[in-house]
């Protein structure tokens, strides 16, 4: 085989985590306070009468000390240690982040060398099955479980892309009934009404919601500082409260463990740090968080334990807009009303971002149907729009907000859902340290006993919420999981049979020598010598990828001036079975036949003249494999005609005899070119025998032939690729899976 010389770029479709650094450094990390933290930012909106609801009486002074020490003490231990000290260091070389990045971190992804992709011929496709293969490792055998624990906390994570929306807008929203109790009964249309202008703005991408959001929240976060520091000087000893013993005493004297649920309110955002890791970088979030966000959280909890201490049952009620400065209804009130509404809109964007990232990593890795997806970053190809899952989490969150409107039963949903991902995350994080980052086993035992328990406490409390509200998020996360986990093994199926059937190409198509010197010139299609079509003894195709396969069927395959395009939908060197199909089908061949793989390419966009590299079967005349780069916000768009060029070029570098008139020729066909794109229509084996066999089939064949087969017909992975200009041929082989 030949390769083309001009469009040798070296490109691989690997991306790498953003690396900025001065005042690129700072524009990021103050664009992160519009994206990431008003999450975490709006929680003083209802931590504490989420600890200690208006109805259930005024708590004791000690128990408020106690109550703002374990609020503390959870925001520097899990945000601060946890989340920006040590899990983004755990990112994946691609710069991604959350608890499937995680996964990969220990399971990567195979990586496609698109050169091997174009090789279509060589001395064996197929590696041979060793008689006696090695035990699993331990590593190996808990891939499976493992996979299922991360789906399970990236559905969770999912879910908070609904949650968290419907609980900080509809909590900023009811501020108006302290001021206004006559619109009470207003709070659930207008919280819908702005929850369907942010979902709509998502279109215009995360880096220019970020321009606009920023600023608002570091008004934000400027505004809980000031009014932080402001109610502190009512009862300066709220100081006691970072005396951790504080915090251990509230749950010794009052044994009410439920209390903990309340705190968990505190450092819900949390995880969005980590998940939002592929929009932005770890220094960027670690500067945002540690020098402003941090500090502005910590006063202003303070702030409200010294004001609830100081006013009572004053401000119980509504702690947060109760201990505003000033008069209920001042000027002061509003200000921080229309900010506090901005914030929990900016707040859902931190979890419908992580949404958008997540589906992109897991959609990447097979685990969920291909959709289309919009980049919307030059610089940064984390940052994604993917249409289908900003309208179906919009219209969850609606149908949420409308069917619970006591704010207690959302936040119960909210709690669970972050810490069940909590906790997932420490699991993982820890034995990441012995197989990722080779640390002795010993730092990954201490870093999971020591979070394992603050998490685990955290979901103890928040699951006896779940007849409460908890159950919410559990439905969905389990609804979510049974999806990946289904199309992650039906696919894994078919590329696995995909990847057996793979084949040689000279194993099944064979091209008489010529008589004469291959020097000579050839002039136009008719002057090559016939193909045949290979079939082994046994009638199997699969055999031929023996090298010493028995033959006894020979079929001449006819030449017709033709350019046919065949799209390959999965990676692996040689032919793919379906092209085998597509000849049993049509008994010809055209005159040149492509085999095009798509590399999506870390750069925003890849210049025409490097798009195509061109390799070229030496001995099967006309056959070509070629990689298409594109860059991650390139459109689609397939050009023919700088694919002939580079052909052109190949032919005149392995035949500087070759005559124009070939040249020729292969210039007029690709005018009227034609798009093969295959697909496999899987039916289901039988792989039981016995009593059970006819319901365990069964029920293997619903899973596969009327649940997997129909999503993959709705959800193709060419459904981003061609245009409706091309003429496209359809073949489906079966795959017997």
């Amino acid at each position: 085989m030949s390769s083309s010389t001009t469009a040798e770029q070296g490109y691989r479709p690997k991306r790498t985590a953003v690396k900025v650094s001065g005042f690129s450094l700072a524009t990021l990390a103050f664009q992160t306070l519009g994206i990431i933290y008003s999450d975490i930012g709006t929680s003083p909106l209802y931590v504490l009468n989420g600890i200690w609801p208006a109805a259930g009486g005024m708590p004791p002074d000690e128990d408020i000390v106690g109550g703002i020490s374990a609020i503390l003490w959870s925001l520097l231990l899990l945000p601060l240690v946890k989340y920006t000290m040590i899990s983004l260091y755990f990112g994946t070389k691609e710069g991604e982040g959350g608890s499937f990045a995680l996964y990969q971190g220990i399971y990567p992804p195979r990586e496609v060398d698109f050169d091997d992709e174009r090789t279509l011929t060589g001395v064996s496709i197929h590696e041979k099955t060793a008689q006696n293969p090695p035990k699993k490792t331990l590593k190996q055998k808990l891939r499976w479980p493992l996979l299922v624990w991360c789906l399970f906390a990236t559905a969770l994570t999912m879910a908070d892309g609904v949650l968290t929306p419907a609980v900080s807008v509809t909590s900023a929203v009811g501020g108006i009934a302290v001021a206004k109790p006559s619109v009470i009964n207003s709070i659930v249309p207008i919280s819908i009404a702005f929850l369907v202008a942010l979902f709509f703005v998502q279109q215009f991408g995360t880096g220019r919601l970020a321009v606009a959001f920023a600023p608002v929240s570091f008004i934000w976060f400027l505004l809980l500082t000031g009014t932080g520091i402001y109610n502190i000087t009512s009862h300066p000893a709220i100081f006691r409260a970072f005396d951790p013993s504080r915090a251990v005493m509230l749950f010794v004297r009052t044994k009410n463990y439920d209390l903990l649920a309340g705190v968990l309110l505190a450092v819900t955002g949390s995880e969005a740090m980590f998940a939002n890791l592929g929009q932005f970088n770890a220094s960027s979030i670690r500067i945002s968080f540690g020098l402003f966000v941090y500090p502005a959280l910590t006063l202003a909890y303070l702030g409200q334990g010294a004001r609830l201490i100081a006013d009572k049952e004053q401000i119980l009620s509504s702690v947060f807009y109760n201990s505003i400065p000033g008069p209920v209804g001042g000027p002061l009130y509003w200000i921080m009303f229309i900010f506090a509404v901005l914030a929990t809109l900016i707040a859902s964007q931190a979890m419908i971002t992580a949404t958008f990232s997540l589906i992109q990593q897991v959609i990447n890795s097979k685990a969920f149907s291909p959709i289309r997806m919009h980049y919307t970053s030059d610089t940064i190809q984390g940052q994604v729009y993917i249409p289908a899952v900003n309208w179906a989490l919009m219209i969850a969150t609606i149908v949420l907000v409308a069917a619970l409107t006591n704010l207690a039963n959302l936040t119960n949903a909210y709690g669970f859902a972050v810490a069940t991902v909590m906790f997932s995350t420490t699991v993982m994080l820890a034995i990441q340290t012995k197989y990722v980052k080779r640390l002795p086993i010993i730092v990954g035992v201490i870093l999971f006993v020591f979070f394992g328990f603050l998490d685990a406490i955290f979901w103890g409390a928040s699951f006896r919420k779940i007849p409460q509200g908890a159950w919410i998020p559990l439905m969905f996360g389990c609804i979510l999981l049974a999806i990946m986990v289904h199309w992650t093994w039906a696919k894994g199926l078919e590329d696995a049979f995909d990847g057996r059937n793979r084949m040689n190409l000279r194993h099944f198509i064979t091209q008489d020598k010529r008589s004469s010197n291959d020097d000579e010139e050839t002039n136009s299609v008719a002057d090559f010598e016939p193909l045949y079509f290979m079939q082994s003894r046994s009638g199997s195709t699969q055999k031929l990828a023996d090298e010493d396969a028995v033959v006894d069927a020979k079929r001449e395959l006819q030449r017709i001036p033709s350019f046919a395009v065949f799209h390959k939908i999965t990676s692996g060197r040689g032919v793919p079975h379906t092209f085998v199909g597509f000849i049993r089908q049509w008994p010809a061949l055209p005159r040149v036949v492509i085999f095009l793989s798509v590399a999506m390419v870390p750069v925003a966009r890849v210049p025409p003249e490097n798009r195509y590299a061109v390799t070229k079967v030496r001995t099967v005349e006309g056959f070509y494999g070629v990689t298409y780069y594109i860059g991650f916000r390139d459109k689609f768009d397939v050009q023919v005609s700088a694919m002939v060029e580079e052909i052109c070029e190949i032919e005149k570098q392995s035949n500087p005899n070759v005559s124009n008139a070939v040249l020729e020729e292969i210039w007029s066909i690709s005018l009227t070119a034609t798009h093969i794109v295959p697909h496999y229509h899987v039916v289901s084996k039988q792989t039981t025998t016995g009593l059970l066999s006819p319901v365990t089939n069964y029920i293997r064949a619903f899973f596969i032939e009327s649940i997997y087969r129909r999503l993959a017909t709705m959800f193709p992975e060419t459904a981003n690729w061609l245009t409706s200009a091309d003429e496209i041929i359809h073949v489906g082989i079966n795959a017997v899976i």
